[in-house]
């Protein structure tokens, strides 16, 4: 709700009403932005509004949901879901069905709201993005192929238990059919508990990094490998192609042709859409070099799963860490101790996650970004280590500080463009 929405919906010819003052009996639905509390801290007030007078909650990817259903379309919707991960796989969906000459729109969560994609056409395979609270506020969600990547931890202010996190995120697989895919993760414990539930429901795809699986598909070293009956029939190599390393990348690549090869992509048109991938913003993202660092712009992890995968991918780390934290702070990060050569950290974050590193990891409280980033690069750039990165990962959200990882991250990208001696770089993945 902004002046600049209100001027293009009078422009448009719709009414404008305050809500305080509107005749709620007149309307057919509360259509809720994804970010107003639907129950947790505590509901919005228009959401107890409408809970009193029996008006039904939506989104607008609900909308979307209706007038697919409505118009008898049969343009397929893919949708995709999970803690982390989920916009590089909608992503290589897109590309790789791009690739292949196929129609598509993307949006949902990234890009694009689904009211501002391309109106429905039976050749368009429209890939979105669901985060859990778009998936609360589209009860009519049927997609013809849907993964879900993995539950962590998150978001729990909204939804006040990792049990309720998890029953939302299953959502996407809820009205779908026997003639429909469902892609699921099983590295966690929530989603192998999901992919048990749907067992008989319609084709089921269990993806993994940590296991080799008789049926579905799973990656091992830079492989992924699709498995039937015990046999591998189509094996992706992901070895040269940069914007996919990693392991949790080689999730998102499982899930990716899980999905793509749903809707008929043959092994030949997988692999030259793997091999182009440019990957994506703000995720591992290289944004400068020096003669002796490396700087990696990783906004996206606002969580310490996340921000794990960037440290399980580089030694000698200054590390830029901190913001609004979320619910376990930077536990479960134990591990890269050894790896992180110094932490400075920012943001609200930065007193209690100087408590959880203690004298195991050598810290400062730099406060702002552009501090942490000065000590981060005077540091790398002085230090004795064979190959030092200056890693923007923070493990939190941004929200203290920035509006959003986004903006978050331009920062980052402009503050690395100003210092001495770095070349800036467009942006590329490692």
């Amino acid at each position: 709700d902004n002046e600049d929405s209100r001027q293009r919906a009078l422009s448009e010819g719709l009414p404008v009403h305050d809500l305080n003052d509107a005749a709620w009996t007149d309307f057919a639905a509360l259509v809720l932005a994804p970010g107003v509390p639907l129950t947790h801290p505590k509901p919005h007030w228009t959401v107890v509004k409408a809970n009193e007078i029996g008006l039904e909650i939506i989104g607008d990817t609900e909308l979307f949901c209706r007038q697919h259903e409505a118009l008898g379309s049969k343009a397929r919707i893919v949708a995709i879901t999970g803690t982390n991960g989920k916009s590089t796989t909608t992503a290589l969906t897109a590309h790789l069905l791009r690739e292949a000459g196929r129609r598509v729109a993307m949006g949902g969560n990234i890009g694009n709201a689904v009211l501002d994609l391309a109106p429905f056409a039976d050749d368009i395979v429209y890939v979105l993005e669901f985060s859990s609270f778009q998936l609360e506020l589209t009860p009519s969600l049927a997609p013809s192929a849907a993964a879900l990547l993995n539950i962590t931890p998150d978001h729990l202010d909204r939804h006040s238990t990792l049990d309720r996190y998890a029953r939302v995120k299953a959502m996407i697989f809820a009205n779908q059919g026997p003639t429909d895919t469902a892609i699921v993760g099983v590295d966690d414990k929530m989603s192998r508990k999901i992919a048990a539930r749907l067992r008989g429901m319609g084709k089921i795809v269990r993806i993994s990094t940590k296991e080799t699986l008789a049926d579905g598909i799973y990656a091992e070293g830079r492989a992924v490998t699709v498995s039937e009956g015990g046999k591998a029939i189509e094996r992706f190599d992901l070895k040269g192609i940069d914007s996919l390393r990693g392991e949790h990348n080689a999730q998102n690549a499982a899930a990716a042709v899980g999905l793509v090869r749903s809707l008929g992509l043959g092994a030949g048109e997988i692999a030259r859409g793997l091999a182009s991938f440019p990957g994506l913003a703000h995720r591992m993202e290289i944004v400068g070099r020096s003669a002796r660092a490396l700087y990696v712009n990783d906004s996206k992890a606002t969580n310490a799963d996340a921000a794990g995968k960037a440290l399980a991918s580089y030694d000698d780390i200054f590390w830029i860490a901190g913001g609004r934290a979320k619910a376990g702070g930077l536990a479960g990060l134990e591990g890269f101790w050894p790896k992180i050569a110094k932490a400075c950290l920012i943001g609200e974050a930065a007193p209690d996650f100087a408590k959880q590193l203690g004298s195991k990891v050598p810290h400062a409280i730099s406060g702002t970004l552009a501090a942490a980033l000065e000590e981060a690069a005077a540091d790398a750039e002085g230090s004795e280590r064979p190959s030092p990165v200056v890693l923007l990962s923070p493990a939190c959200a941004s929200y203290d500080q920035f509006p959003n990882f986004e903006v978050r991250g331009e920062a980052f990208r402009k503050l690395v463009a100003g210092l001495k001696g770095v070349t800036a770089k467009a942006g590329e993945t490692p």
